[in-house]
Order: structure tokens, then sequence, then C-alpha cells
């Protein structure tokens, strides 16, 4: 599209910037609404802020590639409002609907103002070629935030899942439930590490009743988490050995000589008592 032909487009969509915002929030709000994700002031004011941007860029940029930096305005907007809406739960389709919805009021305009069948031809699919590959943007630029969520999502019920705790003074305790695969196995680590340095405790009771299976992986994942306890001046002992954990561990041929295990979380804290030279002693029963 040449330069007279692009400052046309700009003033026929400027002169009916009202209208154009009216049939466009009349068709794609009601579908906006639908799931109650936001407000109704939330979505008549991106409508607007979006189309005001989008006009005032489109009048003076040279051109409609919309990869160009002239637009970056466009692209801020749209970015914006796609994180946004991928933290209020809507789905992609909806966020690039957002944009894709502007064609039919923009193709009305445009078949009142243009009367030349070959301009008018020209003219909608630049502006069809602008709109998919913004439209397009939005999309990806969705993705990416949700992606982004889900992996802060996952970091944080990693952190959940792997609380330290202070059993005695000088004794933590670290339960376990789930699989143990690598990526959590450094969240382990490094929340186990944290806790012995905030508290000076020199012993440490990894539970792992909670773990389903155990096999050459993840006994290799708590030797190297006892391993690292151990430079950091703390000793671990290892609960939750039920029966059908120890036959898998000595068929893996795991060496686990050199760390003390329990079957029970409670028989762990009375050897790291007896460590620490404490003792719980039952009270007399009263006559």
């Amino acid at each position: 599209m040449n330069s007279p032909e692009r400052t046309r487009l700009a003033d026929v969509l400027n002169q009916h910037r009202d209208a154009l915002l009216a049939d466009w929030i009349r068709l794609h709000l009601p579908t906006a609404l639908r799931r109650g994700l936001a407000m109704e002031a939330e979505i008549r004011e991106q409508f607007s802020t979006f189309l005001k941007v989008f006009l005032d860029t489109l009048a003076k940029s040279e051109t409609l590639d919309a990869g160009r930096p002239e637009w970056e305005p466009v692209r801020a907007f749209l970015a914006d409002m796609s994180a946004h809406r991928a933290r209020q739960g809507f789905t992609p389709a909806e966020t690039a609907t957002f944009v894709f919805s502007l064609k039919q009021p923009l193709y009305a305009r445009l078949r009142e103002s243009f009367t030349d069948p070959a301009e008018l031809a020209d003219t909608s699919w630049s502006i069809n070629l602008l709109i998919d590959e913004l439209g397009l943007y939005t999309t990806e630029v969705f993705q990416k935030s949700r992606e982004a969520i889900i992996a802060r999502q996952q970091e944080e019920l990693l952190e959940l899942s792997t609380p330290v705790v202070q059993l005695w003074e000088g004794i933590l305790a670290l339960p376990l439930i789930g699989t143990l695969d690598s990526s959590r196995t450094q969240v382990v680590m490094e929340s186990l590490l944290q806790k012995i340095v905030d508290t000076g405790a020199g012993l440490a009771i990894i539970d792992i009743t909670g773990v389903p299976t155990v096999d050459t992986l993840v006994a290799q994942h708590l030797l190297k988490t006892v391993a690292a306890a151990r430079l950091m001046g703390a000793d671990c002992i290892i609960s939750g050995i039920r029966p059908q954990i120890a036959q898998t561990i000595v068929h893996l041929g795991v060496d686990l000589t050199n760390v003390t295990t329990k079957s029970t979380l409670a028989d762990a804290f009375v050897i790291a008592l007896q460590r620490t030279g404490a003792s719980i002693i039952k009270p007399k029963a009263t006559a």
C-alpha cells in the first residue's frame, strides 16, 4: 500500500473512530463477558485504549508491517493485555479474538468509504494482513506469559512440597512426598542447606515415607543431599525405610552403610535426641 492510500485509510478510520468503537464493543463484548473473567468496565477500557493506540499509530506509520519499530506502542499494549489475560484465566483463542474481532467493524467502514472495488480489495487485504499479524503476536505473547506462570507455580509447589521444619534445638526434619527427580532434588538441597545455615542445626532427618518408589536415581539424589549437608557440618538420618524400599535398595546395590536409617520418623527423632544429649522421659503415673 502506497503512502496516499495509507493516509486515506488512516483518515477514514479516524473519522469514524467513535462508530468503529461502538460497533466493535457491540459485537465482541458479550463474548468477552460470557465467562465472567473480567469486569465490563475493564474490557471496555481495553477496547477503547487499543483502538486509540492502533489508529494513532496507523496515522503516523509509513508501513502496515506490525513488526516495524513504529508499531511498538501497539505491540506493547497487546503484550501487557495478553499477560494480564493469561493471569485472569483467558484462553489463547479468547485473547487473540480480541484483535481478530476488530476486522468486521473495520471492513464495514471500509465498504462505506471506498467505492472503487480494486482500491477496496487492496485496502481490505492490507488491513487484514496487519490484523492477522497483531493477532498472532498476541497469541505468541500469551503463550510465553502462560508458560512463565506455569513455571513459577511449579517452583512454588516445589518449595511448598519440601518444607524444612525444626523439631528440636539442633534437629531439623525434611518430609518428602511424591517423586524425587533432579529439579526437585535441587530445591530440597537448597532448602535444607539454607535452614542448616539459619539454625546452626547439626542433625537433619530426611523422611521418605511419602516417596512412593525408590530407584537408583532417587537413592543417588538422597545421597547427594546427605553429602551436601555433611559439608555444611550437619549429619543426616533417613527415615521411612519400609520393607519393600529396603529390599529395593539392597537389590539395586545402593550403599547406605554410612547413613543412619530408621523405619519411622519417630525412631529417627529418638536417635537424633540421643546424639544431641537430650532425651524424652515419660511422666510417672500418679497413684
